[in-house]
């Protein structure tokens, strides 16, 4: 049985590498396109909804997707574990799921992993992330997650030290940690998760070169999981299983 994706914000650069990858996966196919101004009723009769959109426009696309009992995967950015908590409710008995990937490639998620196992062994973390002048939303939410991650890690260690945040070029403090966003020309997506302690540095790199390359082999395993998903899940590393993952 072939699965029928609506598509949201197919037209955008990540809706184009998702809608190319479903047309190559065996048992997928496209059923329509929306964009973000489309009237959410066209999501009717899918069987997943993928959701590729803009942060303003995703919230509701994902309200409408639960409230029909459809299952969605969220590639739009900007869902952090206060916006997940807004649409908690909806996700009734795991009769439904969502999955949420702030990055489909899947060097970044092991990135973010690295990061989080290292955190309990550092006092100080500031996330330096780079996009390109057009990403819309910051800090991106690779580096939210990221961020969220590494402090979780930390419950028995304590926060992270974060001297001067009052002052604005400190960063946003996200969970607790400083995250620096640079939107220039030129590059595509890079973050640095630097990690201090007495006498040593360590800093943990993603580049992403090409996105296309990049995040096809994540989107080929995220399609399926989310089709079959109960309940929220958040990140790629529970699909590709490196041990760090949470499902809440």
């Amino acid at each position: 049985m072939t699965t029928q994706v609506a598509l949201v914000g197919g037209s955008g650069r990540l809706g184009r590498i998702i809608h190319a990858v479903i047309d190559e996966l065996d048992g997928f196919t496209v059923r329509n396109v929306l964009g973000s101004g489309s009237d959410l009723r066209e999501l009717a009769g899918a069987d997943l909804i993928v959701d590729a959109s803009t942060p303003a426009v995703s919230i509701e696309v994902v309200r409408a997707a639960l409230e029909s009992g459809v299952n969605v995967l969220v590639g739009t950015s900007g869902w952090s574990q206060e916006r997940i908590s807004l649409v908690r409710p909806l996700v009734a008995s795991d009769a439904s799921g969502v999955v949420f990937i702030p990055n489909f490639s899947l060097g970044s998620a092991l990135g973010t992993a690295l990061a989080a196992a290292a955190a309990p062994f550092f006092p100080f973390a500031e996330i330096v992330e780079s996009h390109r002048d057009t990403k819309i939303d910051s800090p991106s939410g690779t580096a939210v997650r990221t961020a969220e991650l590494m402090t979780d890690a930390r419950i028995e260690s304590g926060p992270f030290h974060a001297p001067h945040v009052d002052q604005r070029a400190r960063g946003q403090q996200v969970a607790g940690i400083p995250v620096h966003s640079l939107r220039r020309p030129g590059v595509i997506a890079r973050q640095e998760a630097i990690l201090s302690g007495p006498g040593e540095t360590l800093s943990i790199v993603h580049d992403t070169a090409d996105s296309a390359a990049a995040y096809a082999p994540g989107i080929r395993l995220a399609l399926p999981f989310a089709r079959d998903a109960h309940g929220i899940v958040v990140g790629l590393e529970n699909i590709i299983d490196i041990g760090i993952g949470t499902r809440s």
